[in-house]
């Protein structure tokens, strides 16, 4: 930031966050944009870690751009995550007039907690939940950045599994998937190509507007669709876009369904019948789920216009 901002607003910062593991636990990463309005000054921080959690990395994306400010700011802090919001706001006094202990027993993360404290101390603090993958261009940016970081740190453990000599490569999965799904103005539409030894095929699918039809909810129909065209048993790899369908299989389907198909904020899961149809269909295959973003896969544009005909009414085959 700036070291002498014009008159007036010189202290007023933007702050955007993200931080995830993939998977949790494992390696993270983390990500941060601080935005200057009266200078437009942006900067952009991120970093990782090679074992850790979803929450660490986005308390770590907060402290480390508080730190990041060389003097006291107002600060319009934005997160996705309201395991940091609702902490730093809500529980945070109650923690410290405990000795940093919960009510029913020991506080994880109370090293990050501890130096989040210290450092919003400093500043002047607004907090601001945002939806993840909603579209602010900023939250966005922090969330490429922590997923770079992500990338980075499962690229160094390679490194180092090389160089010590490593263990036997993993079996490539029996089968592969890619999915991709279109909105049109009739409805929405899905594509899967599924590979395998014996060859490719491609399915199709739709769902009409009154089904409340959304990309979400096209993913769900997707991946759940092609998992039950595949054998029970098969090592199967799904390729998406959708990190709604990729992390919700692969983070949070096992918490929500321990707490009765409610989110960690006390809501009901939206598209929990597909969500239970995936389940189902995961619970027979080996699933993993690399991560695509930012990659250019043939397949995927392949399957881009069998999905908009499935959207327009024209699925090569209707989901089971």
């Amino acid at each position: 930031m700036p070291d002498t901002p014009p008159r007036g607003q010189e202290h007023a910062v933007t702050i955007y966050t993200d931080g995830g593991a993939d998977p949790n636990p494992g390696p993270g990463g983390w990500g941060a944009v601080l935005a200057h309005p009266a200078s437009g000054v942006v900067q952009e921080l991120r970093g990782g870690e090679a074992h850790t959690t979803n929450n660490r990395m986005e308390l770590t994306a907060a402290i480390r751009a508080l730190e990041a400010l060389r003097q006291p700011c107002r600060v319009e802090m934005h997160t996705d995550s309201q395991y940091l919001r609702r902490g730093i706001t809500e529980w945070l006094p109650g923690w410290i007039a405990r000795g940093w202990r919960r009510k029913d027993g020991e506080l994880q993360n109370e090293d990050l907690w501890r130096r989040l404290a210290d450092a919003v101390a400093r500043h002047d603090v607004r907090w601001t939940w945002v939806k993840g993958h909603a579209g602010d261009p900023r939250n966005e940016r922090a969330d490429q950045l922590a997923t770079a970081a992500v990338r980075e740190q499962r690229a160094a453990a390679g490194k180092v599994a090389g160089a010590a000599g490593g263990a036997a490569a993993a079996a490539p999965p029996e089968h592969e998937v890619f999915l991709r799904v279109s909105m049109t103005p009739r409805g929405g539409g899905w594509a899967a190509l599924l590979r395998g030894a014996a060859g490719e095929r491609v399915l199709s699918g739709g769902l009409p507007p009154a089904a409340a039809a959304t990309s979400n909810a096209l993913d769900l129909a997707a991946a759940a669709a092609a998992l039950e065209a595949l054998p029970a048993g098969a090592s199967v790899a799904v390729h998406t876009v959708s990190d709604y369908l990729r992390h919700g299989a692969s983070r949070w389907l096992p918490a929500w369904r321990q707490r009765g198909w409610k989110t960690q904020e006390g809501g009901h899961v939206a598209n929990r019948a597909l969500w239970e149809r995936l389940a189902a269909a995961l619970a027979t295959h080996r699933v993993t789920w690399p991560d695509v973003k930012g990659l250019e896969i043939e397949e995927l544009d392949r399957l881009a216009p069998i999905a908009k005909s499935a959207a327009n009414g024209k699925p090569l085959s209707a989901a089971p």
